[in-house]
């Protein structure tokens, strides 16, 4: 049975229930988390924790809890729960108002605590060994992602559209300019560096993105912060996809054309290799 946690109790998931007058279900006003659990213990948390505070911020809601009152409420949804790996997801609306209006209730009311559990799942070894299909689309979502809030229609428009055509992912272009993916970021190697785009208000401030470059510079691979083109990634050598539940996971293929020779490259899998040593050296154990 999968617990959940709501506005301060611990029960079933098939009973957890919030008002249908909550803006996060009318409006899209809330903002989300995802941590990923090893052995039990949350992956930089810290991080995660800092991250909805400066999502709550820009959107002019006050956080419901302290750093140590998170943690304790993630610890305890992690116990409560059967699985050693898990992916917690954690989501504050700003509450359930006695009408329907877009400004912000007067006074303010309670803002909604929800959050649930779930196996964390990672790439088969089918997938890593053979690489999996992208397509690539227009970024045609809003002008704040860097906050990470429920307001996802757009994104799951943009997933379903990969899954529309076979693939797992979508990559997407602004003004010719590679941003992230529908649901992770995007890595690019092309004659033997790594590029990645900037952090910007127009892609998520990933943590996995983060861990890839701390690799890339203690092991010496040589790469680059910066804009990248869309024709860079269209002749691209290699192309990854990376997030907390697909880690370091190659795209052989995009818009059915091949990536490079169109089986996992070099750079990928001695990223992967990095990136699997320190999940058993570091993230498994806090």
């Amino acid at each position: 049975m999968t617990t959940a946690y709501v506005d301060g109790t611990y029960l079933p998931l098939a009973e957890a229930r919030v008002s249908p007058m909550d803006r996060g279900f009318l409006f899209g006003d809330g903002a989300y988390e995802v941590i990923p659990v090893y052995s039990r213990r949350p992956f930089r948390l810290d991080e995660h924790v800092a991250r909805l505070g400066n999502t709550l911020a820009a959107m002019r809601l006050a956080d419901p809890h302290g750093a140590d009152e998170w943690k304790a409420i993630i610890a305890e949804i992690v116990a409560r729960n059967p699985w050693d790996d898990q992916s917690v997801y954690l989501q504050v609306t700003r509450g359930a108002d006695t009408r329907r209006n877009h400004a912000f209730p007067l006074p303010e009311v309670r803002p909604t605590v929800f959050l649930m559990s779930e196996p964390l799942v990672t790439p088969s070894a089918a997938q890593l060994a053979s690489g999996i299909a992208a397509v690539s689309a227009a970024d045609i979502r809003w002008l704040r992602c860097d906050l990470k809030t429920v307001s996802m229609l757009a994104n799951c428009l943009l997933r379903q559209h990969a899954i529309d055509h076979g693939c797992m992912e979508t990559v997407l272009f602004r003004d010719s300019f590679l941003t992230e993916g529908a649901a992770s970021s995007i890595f690019v190697c092309k004659d033997g560096v790594l590029l990645v785009p900037p952090k910007s208000h127009l892609m998520l401030p990933g943590v996995t993105y983060d861990v890839v470059l701390e690799l890339a510079r203690t092991h010496g691979m040589t790469h680059a912060v910066r804009e990248v083109l869309e024709a860079e990634v269209r002749t691209a050598d290699e192309l990854w996809m990376t997030s907390s539940t697909k880690e370091v996971l190659p795209i052989t293929s995009l818009d059915g054309r091949a990536v490079g020779t169109g089986q996992p490259g070099p750079m990928g899998r001695q990223m992967f290799a990095w990136y699997q040593d320190f999940k058993n050296t570091v993230m498994r154990n806090g």
